[in-house]
């Protein structure tokens, strides 16, 4: 009698399992940036925040003075998560945490780094740049459409 309540206890315990508690850990260098990711604001970095499925993320990140920052984060499978091996991990009573791990540097603002003189004389250069990118060439005589012709046609 002992023995069967014994596994029944084990057989419980297995049965009712943990979970499983998947956390991003976002941090950038310097902290306190603003975060977004797939377009849901998370708050400021440093912080942590559960996700659902692996894969990849967009991610947005933006702190006054700093050029903004808009790529993308993959969250991979540890090995522990894919078929089979999860059926195991899942059953444990006392549950499986993953933690995925990203860090983002932002770079100084051009503003914060340049003299107003220089930033001013990059600017109209860029802007002359992209002037003449976007110049369509110009023939010697432009073609104009004929007009309509007003004259009432005659019936045959």
């Amino acid at each position: 009698m002992r023995a069967w309540a014994s596994v029944l206890l084990v057989s419980a315990t297995l049965l009712a399992g943990g979970c499983a508690d998947r956390r991003l850990v976002i941090s950038s260098t310097p902290p306190g940036a603003l975060v977004w990711v797939n377009d849901v604001e998370l708050g400021r970095t440093p912080l942590e925040a559960s996700f659902v499925h692996y894969g990849t993320y967009d991610v947005r990140l933006r702190l006054d003075g700093y050029e903004p920052i808009a790529t993308s984060a993959s969250a991979v499978a540890p090995w522990y998560e894919y078929v089979g091996p999860d059926l195991v991990a899942e059953a444990m009573p006392w549950g499986v945490e993953t933690r995925v791990r990203w860090n983002f540097t932002l770079k100084p603002a051009m503003e914060t780094t340049t003299g107003r003189p220089e930033l001013e004389k990059g600017l109209i250069d860029r802007a002359r740049e992209l002037g003449k990118q976007t110049e369509a060439p110009v023939s010697a005589e432009p073609s104009l459409p004929e007009p309509a012709s007003s004259a009432p046609s005659s019936p045959k």
